[in-house]
């Protein structure tokens, strides 16, 4: 399971960043169709992730598959769960 700490901190990166409501914000949201980010946001949102989370993202292929924002928590939780190692 996610920590809540990482659901927290990804959200508020939408909410400061793209001013996407917080209702908005549930786990089979996708980052496109339901929440209206385009090439040039994921710009920004890999940005500012790896800013809140201390984390290298850009450099790692696996995140050319997220699609939802639970794939984000997930995402989060596993590079950090692998950088403790």
């Amino acid at each position: 399971m996610v920590e809540q700490d990482i659901i927290r901190k990804v959200n508020e990166v939408f909410t400061d960043s793209f001013e996407i409501p917080s209702g908005k914000l549930v786990l089979e949201a996708n980052i496109f169709k339901d929440l209206g980010l385009d090439s040039l946001d994921i710009v920004d949102l890999v940005v500012s992730l790896q800013k809140k989370f201390g984390v290298i993202i850009r450099d790692d292929d696996r995140v050319r598959t997220v699609r939802t924002l639970g794939d984000i928590y997930n995402f989060i939780q596993l590079i950090k769960t692998e950088t403790k190692k």
